[in-house]
């Protein structure tokens, strides 16, 4: 199983957007992914280069009658990443996300307003204005 592992170089929406693309295929032609993600051929190849330099995915470049084709897959390596990448998000999520609603400080049955932690009532449930 792969390690939970934040990655900085798949984290960009854009490159995120490829790489989850491209998990769900073995092969993606270029003009597939140009659609798919809404970028210019530039902006396309670029995202493409910065990946293969990292050995995240591979590239083929092939003739189909008389224009020459691109695609690309995930390697090993980067749906290595990937999944690692999707496991610290979801930790992240989990960490933030409370387990029992009615202790939320946000919920009505929860632990209370902010006021109510940073100037804490006196026996007699007076507020003294004492905050930090």
């Amino acid at each position: 199983m792969t390690r939970a592992r934040f990655d900085e170089l798949i984290h960009p929406s854009t490159r995120l957007s490829l790489v989850a693309t491209l998990a769900a295929a073995d092969w993606a032609e270029f003009a597939f992914l140009k659609d798919r993600l809404g970028l210019s051929d530039s902006a396309l190849s670029k995202q493409l280069a910065t990946l293969e330099n990292a050995d995240y995915i591979t590239t083929e470049r092939r003739l189909d009658g008389n224009r020459h084709k691109v695609r690309a897959r995930l390697t090993e390596r980067g749906r290595d990443a990937f999944t690692g990448h999707i496991a610290a998000l979801q930790e992240i999520v989990a960490a933030a996300t409370p387990t029992d609603p009615a202790t939320s400080p946000s919920s009505p049955r929860g632990a209370g307003s902010a006021d109510d932690r940073l100037d804490p009532p006196d026996r007699t449930g007076a507020r003294h204005g004492n905050l930090p």
